[in-house]
């Protein structure tokens, strides 16, 4: 039996990529969802030789339920830059992701306050320009039915939001779809109940998705 798919959890979306300017100090943060630490630090490996001419290339992130912490001040004073960044991704709910946030000095210091907030600002924008979304578990579901009643199972489906895979037409129709699986049992009650025992959905999966 496959293993059952745990609650909700939150990460990005995409990848993003960002830049700031603080007192001539170009900081370019980049962010990405990374479900493994191998993910993680090819992530960061390609960024290093990127900006291999920058000044530090400072990196988090965080992985299974924030059991798997790990950052680099790569060369800033301690505290003031990696720790930052992790903090930024704690702070916005998300796991499975690692930012690297790259800076090419401009002149000025910033003191030790001013890069914990330029690194924290940085992490934080591109955490966002990422897109944070929160998936569900949804339980997948294949349902043969007449083309009459069909019709009606679909206007029905388009109510409540389930997500609509694949549909067969052929001597019946073959729907595919997925809703959220603390919906699952009433939705199969309702088509159970408005086919009169004759179409009952069966469970054929289970994934991640978000609506």
């Amino acid at each position: 039996m496959a293993e059952r798919l745990s609650e909700s959890f939150t990460t990005l979306k995409g990848e993003a990529h960002v830049e700031f300017e603080e007192k001539r100090s170009l900081f370019i943060a980049h962010a990405l969802r990374t479900d493994s630490e191998e993910q993680a630090q090819a992530f960061i490996k390609q960024l290093k030789k990127e900006y291999n001419d920058a000044t530090h290339n400072v990196f988090a992130y965080v992985m299974n339920k924030g059991v798997l912490a790990r950052y680099s001040d790569d060369g800033e004073p301690q505290g003031t830059a990696g720790m930052p960044v992790l903090d930024a991704i704690r702070k916005s709910g998300v796991d499975n992701a690692c930012v690297v946030v790259t800076r090419y000095f401009g002149g000025t210091l910033l003191g030790a306050g001013g890069l914990v907030r330029a690194y924290s600002h940085s992490a934080s924008i591109a955490l966002e320009a990422a897109g944070i979304v929160t998936y569900e578990p949804y339980s997948e579901y294949e349902l043969k039915c007449g083309y009459s009643e069909y019709q009606k199972y679909n206007a029905y489906f388009f109510d409540i939001g389930a997500v609509v895979d694949d549909t067969v037409f052929e001597a019946d129709v073959t729907v595919r779809f997925a809703v959220k699986r603390r919906e699952s049992e009433g939705v199969v009650k309702k088509i159970t109940e408005m086919s009169y025992g004759r179409d009952i959905p069966q469970l054929v999966g289970e994934r991640y998705d978000y609506r």
